[in-house]
C-alpha cells in the first residue's frame, strides 16, 4: 500500500515573495500586474486532471481581492488554510502585529468559505528560534495545525534541530498544536531540503523522486509545497543579484512537468487527511516560548 503524501500550495502573488520585500513597497502591490488567478486556475486544472486534492494556504490579501479563487478551491474539494494577510516575515513583526495580521486573514477566509479555518503556514517558513512566540499566538486564535517549520539552515528560515516529522508543540496552558515540518532527507547527519518550491525546480527530478521514496521507506509521508507563480515561466523579472535570481527564477519552465510527474508517481492528499494516517511524535520543544517578541524559550515550570 502506497503512503499518502501531503501536497500543499501557498497562494500568493509573484510580488509577495520575501526576496522582494526590500525592492517592492506594499503600497505599490495594487498597481502591479496580477497573475494569481490564472496561475491558481492552472493548478486546479492539473489537480483535477490527476484526481488529487491538496491543502491551499491562501494569503488574505489575495482572498480579499479575488474571492473567486477561494470559492473555486473549496468547490474543487481542497482544504484551505491561512498564509497570513500580508505575507510579512514573522520575526520582523511584533507579536501584536502578527496576531492582528493572521486574525484579519482568518476573518476573510472564514467569511468566504463558511467553514472553520484551523491550519496555518508562515510566509517563508519564518517561525524560527527568533519567533517561537508565534505558536502561542496561533493557538490563541483557535488554530490547531501549523506547517511553518523547515528543519534546515537557511538565510531566511529554519530550525535545524527540529524534528523532521509531525510533532505536537509543547505550549503551556494552551490546547495542543500539531506542527507539520517541510520534508528533508538526511545525508551525513545533516538535513537536506527537498520539499518543493525552489528545491523542486532546481534539483534534478531523479533526486526529488528518490528523496520521496526514501522518506516513504521510513514509513513517513513527504510534505511537498509550491507556489502557483512557479508554474509561470514568463514572470516579471526583478533585479536581486545573480544567485538570488537563479534561486528564484531557475527552471520555472520545468515546474509543470515535474509537478505532473510527481502526481503520476506518488499518492498525494490534503494535510489533514495525511495527518490522520501517521503517528504524531511527542511534544517538542521541551521549553515554551515567552510572551514577548524576543523568541527566547523559557523552561517549563
Amino acid at each position: 500500500m502506497s503512503i499518502l503524501n501531503a501536497l500543499t500550495i501557498d497562494v500568493e502573488e509573484w510580488f509577495h515573495v520575501s526576496l522582494f520585500r526590500r525592492k517592492i513597497r506594499r503600497e505599490d502591490w495594487d498597481d502591479l500586474k496580477s497573475t494569481v488567478v490564472d496561475n491558481t486556475c492552472l493548478v486546479l486544472k492539473i489537480l483535477a486532471e490527476k484526481n488529487v486534492r491538496a491543502t491551499f494556504f491562501i494569503l488574505g490579501w489575495v482572498a480579499e481581492r479575488y474571492p473567486e479563487i477561494v470559492i473555486a478551491i473549496q468547490e474543487h474539494g481542497h482544504e484551505i488554510g491561512s498564509h497570513t494577510y500580508s505575507h510579512q516575515i514573522i520575526y520582523e513583526q511584533s507579536r501584536q502585529e502578527f496576531t492582528a495580521d493572521v486574525q484579519r486573514s482568518l476573518a476573510i477566509l472564514r467569511n468566504l468559505t463558511l467553514t472553520p479555518i484551523d491550519s496555518f503556514r508562515a510566509p517563508s517558513y519564518s517561525i524560527t528560534r527568533a519567533s517561537l512566540w508565534a505558536w502561542e499566538a496561533l493557538a490563541d486564535l483557535g488554530l490547531t495545525c501549523d506547517s511553518s517549520i523547515f528543519p534546515v539552515k537557511h538565510d531566511l528560515y529554519g530550525i535545524p534541530d527540529a524534528p523532521r516529522f509531525p510533532f505536537y508543540i509543547n505550549l503551556k496552558n494552551r490546547p495542543r498544536l500539531v506542527e507539520v515540518p517541510l520534508s528533508t532527507i538526511q545525508l551525513r547527519g545533516k538535513n537536506i531540503p527537498m520539499a518543493g518550491g525552489g528545491y523542486l525546480r532546481l534539483y534534478p527530478y531523479w533526486f526529488i523522486r528518490n528523496s520521496l521514496r526514501r522518506i516513504n521507506r521510513e514509513g513517513r509521508p513527504a510534505i511537498i509545497y509550491f507556489h502557483p507563480w512557479e508554474l509561470a515561466p514568463g514572470l516579471p523579472r526583478i533585479k536581486i543579484g545573480f544567485l538570488q535570481e537563479l534561486r528564484h527564477y531557475g527552471n520555472l519552465n520545468l515546474m509543470e512537468m515535474k509537478l505532473r510527474r510527481l502526481l503520476d508517481e506518488f499518492s498525494f492528499g490534503p494535510l489533514r487527511e495525511v495527518l490522520n494516517t501517521v503517528l504524531i511524535q511527542n511534544d517538542w520543544p521541551l521549553t515554551t516560548p515567552v510572551n514577548g517578541n524576543n523568541g527566547v524559550p523559557q523552561p517549563e515550570l
